[in-house]
């Protein structure tokens, strides 16, 4: 690879793209690349799709920036459409997902300031969460690798595992404030959270005036079939954290809250440069357009299935390689026996975009628009990478 300028604190493979179009990619030697990755978890909508396009490009048109000082009504539609569409009465605008975690960490503390109790600040999370890069989300996360070298960790946080139910009930004390997760681990090696820990969590939530708080950066906007995850679990937060899908490609974050969550987050509370541009309203608003038409879930549940159903297969072919398949709708992980990097990099030799992640997964989040025939040529190349990964094996034992 040539020197770069850039900070070098990714693991960049020596490749890049030109264009793309649907679920493809095509690099600058001119190869196309099957893309499950999705930008890990954000195109939704595939590259290049003709509706998202036109709306960035009409908008561009018009007006890039104003401020937060005036109305912004594409903002304003985009925050009616998803208070229509979830439980949510307040919405907040931000660039990222560790952005619009830090609003609804920021939110759950003002809560409880706001009602006379600002000793309520402590937050529990659950290990194997991730909910971003910044100092107060890395220590929510509570990963030591992502914290080390940072200074003091963020006070507020604590973490234990999602089981420990004694750990848990004995967390609570007068500075309690909420309880953060995410209903699919996605980071953490796509870890399903049982819909039956979740309705504990929201009844201890509700046992002891708490907030209960959903990050669904990864889970949301239509990636398990439904808008977000929590429906399909029968569960509702107080709070919820969304990005990556809602933007399309277009760096767009989402805190929402009931109004009861919200009611401390008066005038001068919280702010944001960026968050609610006129451009980020319009891919959102093009998102919606497309994720929220009749049929469109279904059809996400649907691929889901047949994905799912072709994975199995794979796994009974490739043992040895292929342990376990999790997660749901769109949102898929294979535990491997062999590394998560190594099969990423063989699925790369065979034109085709995964995600490592934790707990010795990859991760496959194909765009929700893909087709039967990406998904079955998909599961082609994972079926040749598996096969790479068995043929050098034996190379590694006898070297």
């Amino acid at each position: 690879m040539t020197t770069s300028a850039l900070l070098p604190t990714f693991a960049r493979a020596d490749l890049s793209f030109e264009r793309g179009e649907g679920a493809w990619l095509h690099a600058s030697n001119g190869d196309a690349y099957l893309d499950f990755g999705g930008g890990i978890a954000v195109n939704v909508l595939g590259h290049a799709h003709p509706h998202l396009v036109a709306a960035l490009v009409e908008q561009a048109q018009k007006v890039w920036h104003v401020s937060n000082l005036v109305r912004i009504p594409g903002g304003e539609r985009l925050a009616e459409r998803l208070v229509a569409a979830t439980f949510a009465d307040n919405v907040f605008f931000t660039n990222s997902g560790a952005e619009a975690n830090e609003c609804a960490i920021k939110m759950a503390r003002k809560f409880h300031a706001h009602g006379g109790h600002p000793e309520r600040y402590r937050i529990l999370t659950f290990e194997g969460a991730f909910h971003g890069r910044t100092l107060a989300t890395i220590a929510a996360g509570g990963q030591q690798k992502y914290i080390d070298g940072f200074g003091p960790k963020v006070d507020g946080f604590d973490q234990f595992s999602i089981d420990d139910t004694a750990a848990i009930e004995a967390w609570f004390s007068p500075e309690s404030a909420a309880l953060m997760i995410e209903p699919i681990m996605a980071e953490g090696g796509v870890r399903v959270i049982a819909p039956q820990r979740l309705r504990y969590l929201r009844e201890l939530a509700d046992r002891h005036g708490l907030l209960l708080i959903f990050d669904e950066v990864q889970t949301g906007v239509g990636r398990t079939g439904r808008f977000f995850a929590h429906e399909k679990m029968g569960v509702t937060p107080d709070i919820m954290s969304v990005a990556k899908g809602i933007g399309g490609g277009f760096p767009l974050g989402v805190c929402l809250a009931t109004e009861h969550a919200s009611r401390g987050m008066t005038v001068g509370s919280h702010g944001t440069t960026f968050g609610g541009n006129p451009l980020a309203m319009a891919c959102g608003n093009a998102v919606l357009d497309v994720v929220l038409a009749p049929g469109f879930l279904e059809e996400v549940e649907r691929k889901s299935l047949l994905l799912k159903q072709r994975l199995a297969e794979l796994k009974d072919k490739h043992p040895g390689v292929i342990a376990e398949i999790r997660g749901d709708g769109l949102l898929i992980g294979l535990r491997l026996e062999t590394l998560n990097t190594e099969f990423a990099s063989a699925a790369r030799e065979e034109k085709l975009l995964v995600i490592p992640a934790g707990d010795n997964t990859v991760r496959l989040l194909p765009p929700l628009i893909a087709t039967d025939a990406d998904i079955g040529e998909a599961v082609r190349r994972l079926d040749a990478a598996a096969t790479r990964v068995e043929e050098a094996k034996p190379r590694q034992a006898s070297e």
